[in-house]
């Protein structure tokens, strides 16, 4: 194998395919990247995979011989960041040895790689379901619901969002068993030939790792160009001109979320999110002293909301801001961490906040946005 190529382009194909190489590889070959060269299309494919997560992206390169290496990522990587973006890089490699040279023009580096054929494929799933995403409306669906997600590993479902696509609708949602983030989006498809009946639903669920490199892929796309979808045997491919994504799907059966949300409320409460966000993270220096509790309460005939912190032996704090609330006065306890989280992805100057009882799950829902977006969070038990 022997190309020239440029730095820059190198380097940055480099930084997104190592997102998905083993940190603790099973097989010495999987803290690796796999360069192959293809002399006939004048491309150079980067692909990083840890048997769960795999990247692959191309770029252009001058190849003066076709060929296929494996070098170990880290290394790479960190020569090739701190090579000068001004002149190309030369790359060969020796067919027997396994030895190869990157040569710039202020020095030479050599490395010793793998056998390219010691690599697993990449399952590069091209059958079963065929959806075309909108990368915008994708975009919005994981940025919206991947923050709700359990971190803990034993919850494996749970671990991952779950996506519904039925026509040209997409459904998200994640939880981690104490809060709830459901976004749907309509016209967020393409496939306008599907026709409008049940048996176009379909269902995955994904690990949120995965999701989050995905999110970062769509994001540096075209987002006037469609993102393809596959999905066949546990396995699920995002595919957009040269880069892919690979990701293995979460065995089960999702929780049903939606039986969670209640259907009527007697307490409504509405305010401005700015002003909220701003005094829940002031009340949050207190608050992460001790549990990061916070009690939201209001009064009788008064339009005044209260939010409060008590850090035992250490202070006390509260704010208050206008608020129009129907229903009985209540004093209700969050996370503030989890209000926080929520609170932040939602795109609505005000919101409203839906419970019954200091005890039963709360809504938290944009007044003004365009998009059907809830946020379910379950209260923290308090004593008086």
């Amino acid at each position: 194998m022997k190309l020239n190529c440029s730095q820059t382009e190198l380097n940055t194909a480099l930084q997104m395919v190592s997102r998905a190489v083993a940190s603790r590889p099973t097989h010495p070959v999987l803290a690796n990247v796999l360069l192959t060269a293809d002399a006939g299309t004048g491309r150079l494919r980067l692909t990083g995979y840890d048997l769960n997560l795999g990247i692959q992206t191309a770029l252009a390169a001058s190849i003066e011989k076709s060929g296929a290496i494996t070098l170990p990522a880290k290394l790479f990587g960190e020569i090739v960041s701190k090579l000068s973006s001004d002149y190309p890089i030369t790359l060969e490699s020796d067919d027997t040895s396994q030895n190869v040279e990157l040569i710039s023009r202020s020095g030479t580096y050599k490395m010793r790689g793998m056998l390219a054929e010691d690599f697993p494929d990449l399952p590069l799933v091209e059958s079963g379901t065929v959806l075309q995403l909108k990368p915008s409306s994708l975009i919005n669906a994981l940025r919206s619901t991947l923050f709700a997600s359990s971190t803990d590993e034993s919850k494996q479902l749970l671990t991952g969002v779950n996506l519904t696509f039925q026509n040209e609708s997409i459904e998200s949602a994640a939880t981690d068993g104490h809060r709830l983030a459901v976004l749907n989006l309509d016209d967020a498809l393409l496939n306008n030939n599907r026709n409008d009946d049940s048996s176009n639903l379909f269902t995955v669920t994904l690990p949120s790792r995965s999701l989050r490199e995905v999110e970062k892929f769509v994001s540096g796309c075209d987002l006037n160009q469609p993102i393809s979808l596959f999905s066949d045997k546990g396995q699920v491919v995002f595919m957009a001109l040269d880069q892919v994504i690979t990701t293995r799907t979460l065995d089960g059966s999702y929780p049903n979320y939606n039986q969670l949300i209640p259907e009527n409320f007697s307490r409504i409460l509405e305010f401005s999110r700015k002003d909220f966000i701003s005094s829940l993270e002031r009340i949050a220096v207190l608050a992460d002293q001790h549990n990061n509790v916070i009690k939201i309460s209001t009064e009788e005939h008064s339009e005044i909301l209260k939010i409060s912190a008590d850090a035992q032996d250490i202070g006390s704090g509260s704010e208050s801001m206008p608020v129009k609330f129907t229903g009985d006065p209540i004093q209700i306890a969050f996370n503030v961490k989890y209000l926080l989280d929520g609170l932040k992805v939602i795109n609505s100057d005000q919101i409203r906040l839906q419970c019954n009882a200091p005890t039963t799950p709360a809504i938290f829902l944009p007044l003004e946005s365009q998009s059907n977006f809830t946020y379910l969070v379950m209260p923290v038990q308090i004593r008086n």
